[in-house]
């Protein structure tokens, strides 16, 4: 009798990911509804347990270094386990890696997001799909090579091996930036690019993080004759020997534990360059961009696991004769992180679709990305750890137990905000992006002005930015609350002209019009806390 299990949840399982409102009604309305099918599809797959347990095996059993085989040569292997390789074939398969480079349609960037957002039963390996995604508009700066590698980045066939990248069916990209002097500031690098002989260059140098070292070709930057300098670095050259890019170790990181970060010494490694000599940031940047929009898509889908998880456990669970989801103050914590991650979701998706149409060309979508972008990494991935932590907290003691999964998802959390530019970077570039780029600003009130008169709380925060943005005095020590408040007034006229009528309330009431505590759950009476749980809650 005392083994009788009883007031215990159900697993969840058998639901689709994709089963989500503000997704959905974002992919309608950034021209990308043609996708549903394919977003749905992936969604299932994530929902079920085979594809749950990959993801658990695959963190459970982390990448080991191989740096000699038996007989001491010198191999840099990085070994994973099976499941690593399950889940990277399944993301390639369905295109997050690259699809929209080669389907070249109207909402392809969105529905790639859609895609990469609801296949959350791992975060590692979402890292090479991210940077190869990314890496294609930086290697357009040099035709030659996109000629040869970007129908191979844009292969829907995982091919893991050391070979050489052109005798392969599909190749992964890695970045290979930072180095343990500089960190972020890459204008610090020591890496040096010496030219050689038929047009290539040989690197010598160290980089403190090379993400992932498993991947075929590398992104990185080096000081060459005419300054910093992006190269593409092979792991293995055209006539089958590897390229001297000694993998030194592995990070010993607090989450994304299924993924390999490495260190990494070049010895005359072979390179060639991308873009001008001196031009590196230029023609990194739009990779950059990529992945930054890419943090933003994994930390809006960390959110929605964590409210889903949170939802379906105080559904079934039972505690002083009712269910927690019955309860008053549970129901307000269960809709305030409903708030959060509906109001991340239509950041997420506005941020897709203008990074598709700038892609085709529209330069006022173009410049309206670039501060919104910033604005948007910066805030939703500071508040993923936060959501992360409540949504945990709402299991209780299951929650704080590593077969929940909840712990691993709170580990991942902070790493977006890390990523590409911690919150200082991602701050300090929106003040950049506004004194060299006024337009930008021009484009990023014209969103918020397309709100105007809908809801009083709105149109009081937009003024309070004006008067803001409007005193340069202190700006960089401000720099924080500035984009906070940016961040704010876009998610809450997104909302209002696009979201759920109960989510914008709530957002604006709490949000924008500062009837809201410090924590989760303090959200103001007289909210339809139903409506807002009842979007969360899985189908199953």
């Amino acid at each position: 009798m005392t083994h009788e299990v009883i007031n215990q949840v159900p697993p969840l399982v058998g639901h689709d990911l994709a089963d989500d409102p503000a997704l959905l009604e974002g992919l309608d309305r950034e021209s990308a509804g043609w996708a549903a099918d394919e977003v749905h599809e992936l969604g299932r797959l994530a929902g079920t347990r085979q594809a749950q347990e990959q993801g658990r095996l695959a963190n459970e059993h982390p990448p080991v270094l191989r740096t000699h085989d038996r007989y001491g040569n010198r191999i840099d292997e990085v070994e994973f386990h099976p499941a690593w390789h399950e889940l990277m074939r399944t993301a390639v398969a369905h295109g997050l890696h690259a699809a929209p480079w080669a389907q070249r349609r109207e909402g392809a960037h969105v529905a790639r997001a859609a895609k990469f957002y609801v296949w959350r039963v791992d975060a590692g390996h979402g890292c090479p799909i991210s940077m190869t995604y990314a890496a294609v508009p930086a290697l357009r700066q040099a035709p030659e090579l996109a000629e040869r590698y970007e129908p191979l980045f844009t292969s829907r066939s995982y091919d893991f091996g050391l070979r050489a990248p052109l005798t392969k069916a599909g190749l992964l990209v890695g970045m290979s930036m930072t180095e343990k002097q500089g960190g972020s500031d890459v204008r610090a690098n020591t890496t040096r690019a010496v030219p050689s002989a038929g047009g290539g260059y040989r690197l010598t140098g160290h980089k403190w993080f090379t993400s992932a070292p498993m991947c075929d070709v590398f992104l990185t930057l080096a000081q060459a004759p005419g300054g910093l300098t992006c190269f593409l670095v092979p792991r293995v050259l055209p006539d089958g020997s590897l390229n001297p890019m000694r993998l030194m170790r592995l990070k010993d990181k607090l989450g994304n534990r299924s993924n390999a970060s490495s260190e990494v010494e070049y010895d005359e490694a072979v390179a060639w360059r991308v873009g001008d000599e001196g031009r590196g940031v230029r023609t990194i940047i739009e990779m950059v961009n990529m992945t930054r929009l890419d943090c933003v898509i994994g930390a809006a889908g960390g959110m929605r696991h964590g409210l889903v998880e949170a939802v379906h456990h105080a559904s079934h669970r039972r505690a002083f004769g009712r269910y927690l989801v019955d309860q008053p103050l549970m129901r307000n914590v269960l809709a305030d992180l409903a708030v959060e991650s509906e109001a991340a979701t239509v950041l997420m998706t506005r941020l897709a679709g203008a990074t598709d149409r700038s892609v085709r060309g529209d330069d006022t979508e173009s410049v309206f990305k670039r501060l919104a972008l910033a604005v948007g990494k910066y805030w939703v991935c500071k508040r993923a750890p936060a959501h992360a932590a409540e949504a945990l907290e709402c299991l209780g003691g299951n929650g704080y137990v590593e077969d929940s999964g909840m712990p691993r998802l709170f580990r991942e959390s902070p790493l977006n905000s890390i990523w590409e530019g911690s919150g200082n970077v991602a701050a300090l570039d929106v003040l950049r992006a506004m004194t060299r780029e006024p337009q930008a600003v021009d484009a990023f009130f014209a969103e918020l002005d397309a709100a105007a008169g809908s809801d009083a709380r709105l149109d009081e925060a937009v003024r309070s930015l004006r008067a803001s943005l409007g005193d340069p005095a202190d700006a960089e020590a401000r720099a924080r609350r500035i984009v906070e408040l940016m961040a704010l007034t876009l998610q809450g006229a997104l909302l209002v002209r696009h979201g759920h009528p109960a989510v914008a309330d709530a957002f604006c009431a709490s949000r924008l019009g500062g009837d809201w505590g410090r924590a989760f759950g303090t959200l103001p009476p007289g909210l339809d806390h139903a409506t807002l749980i009842e979007r969360a809650a899985p189908k199953i």
